[in-house]
């Protein structure tokens, strides 16, 4: 196995240097032809035989004896156990990690709001949470209780009413982790179950599994195509894709810390992207140095080479206003400002998913314990889509309350755009409200 790296250097002065960009960032995430059939198929069998294709599914694809559905279903208490059985340090980081993330998002709650107009019409909005949210979180050894956290939490300051947890059991195996974690977010029911077939028991509901409104959580590529094809039936959070850091640098960073930095985005899997910005070319080539001299001591080495070869980067740019453009147009996960005065550039950047500010702010910091949500757009998506938060677990209902004043004075300009639009019902209905002695003003 070797260890050593051959990660492409790229310079923005390059006449070609925008289509070998275009070429580093395209992702293709859509499933192939049997991919997306097998799920098909599975939607299909849960829909039509609900508790019975679970057993079924969870039998052949995860190497669970189950013999009824009450085999895969994880009581309050079981969750309380697992608090027992980790370590007092790991509980410690969890219930820390946890009340740090429900502080930054009890910030983000969105309230109720009114007001009136001279006439007494009043408009407004009312918020509401969703009833019942469905959290997927991987299982076995690829598990993470950070991810349980990030999504049960925003769901519970909202407001939900339920949180359900699917979360795979291969072979058995449990992480007690991602139980303890559940029971600290404060999860109502874990159902170890997987895959697609995990997704279509949430959207369509089974004879145990309750039907909730929104599907959120990370999962391979069955997973995702399943979300894929239940949006409608129910909200979902976002497909995602690869993760991805892309880390600015004026050039006086520690380029083992980058190295690291870069890293620790690579040994999430092979596709990850890992990418370096950075005016200076000297400092370009000392980081090239430590990615070498460190990738040998990485108990992942061989999926961070994998990775960093196939889809990481170098960059040299002309100043640290062209490494801005760049990074606007990258529109990463996950962005660190690695400069001396950060602040300085933030009103610079348009399009990042979270953006981890000075030579000190790791993105490993952001991913469990600084606060903030660590569900974030991939793929350019940032361009148009934000974190997950608590919003993403509330409604919005439009408040309209005509005063018999008001609706005499709108039924007027409701008339003239109705009838334009050779609706006359709706033309009518707002024609009867207007008030007699108003009529010929």
């Amino acid at each position: 196995m070797t260890t050593s790296t051959a990660i492409r250097r790229l310079n923005a002065a390059d006449p070609d240097f925008a289509r070998h960009l275009d070429h580093l960032l395209s992702w293709e995430s859509v499933s192939d032809d049997a991919v997306n059939q097998r799920v098909l198929d599975i939607i299909q069998a849960v829909r039509e035989r609900g508790d019975a294709a679970l057993v079924e599914f969870t039998q052949r694809f995860d190497g669970v004896e189950a013999k009824s559905i009450d085999d895969l279903i994880l009581g309050r208490e079981r969750l309380e156990l697992a608090l027992t059985r980790i370590t007092v340090e790991q509980r410690q980081a969890l219930e820390k990690a946890a009340e740090r993330v429900r502080l930054y998002h009890e910030r983000q709650k969105q309230d109720s709001w009114s007001y009136t107009e001279a006439d007494g019409t009043v408009l407004g909005q009312k918020v509401t949470p969703l009833d019942r949210a469905g959290l997927y979180v991987p299982g076995g050894k690829a598990s993470y209780p950070s991810s349980v956290l990030m999504n049960a939490i925003p769901a519970k300051v909202a407001g939900v009413g339920e949180v359900v947890m699917v979360v795979p059991t291969p072979r058995g195996e449990v992480n007690e982790l991602v139980l303890a974690a559940a029971c600290i977010a404060g999860v109502d029911r874990v159902f170890t179950i997987g895959g697609a077939q995990a997704v279509a028991a949430l959207a369509y509901g089974t004879e145990s599994v309750p039907q909730v409104d929104k599907v959120v959580g990370p999962g391979n590529i069955y997973v995702a195509t399943a979300k894929r094809h239940v949006f409608g039936q129910v909200g979902i959070d976002m497909i995602a894709g690869p993760s991805e850091i892309l880390v600015v640098c004026d050039g006086q960073t520690d380029p083992d810390w980058i190295a690291m930095d870069l890293f620790s985005q690579a040994e999430h899997d092979e596709d990850a992207q890992s990418i370096l910005v950075s005016p200076d070319a000297a400092f370009l080539d000392r980081v090239a140095a430590s990615i070498e001299k460190l990738l040998p001591t990485m108990d992942r080495a061989e999926i961070i080479r994998t990775s960093i070869d196939g889809r990481g980067a170098l960059i040299q740019v002309r100043d640290m206003e062209q490494a801005m453009e760049v990074a606007n147009r990258i529109a990463p996960e996950h962005l660190e400002l690695s400069v001396a005065d950060p602040q300085a550039w933030l009103p610079k950047i348009r399009h990042a998913g979270a953006i981890f500010m000075g030579r000190h702010t790791s993105e490993a910091l952001g991913d469990y314990c600084a606060g903030p949500n660590h569900v974030l757009p991939t793929s350019g998506t940032a361009r148009f889509s934000s974190p997950l938060g608590v919003y993403d677990f509330q409604k919005r209902s439009s408040i309209i309350f005509c005063s018999e004043q008001g609706a005499s004075e709108l039924g007027k300009t409701a008339s003239v755009l109705a009838r334009g639009e050779s609706l006359s019902a709706h033309a009518r209905s707002a024609e009867y409200r207007i008030l007699a002695d108003q009529e010929g003003n």
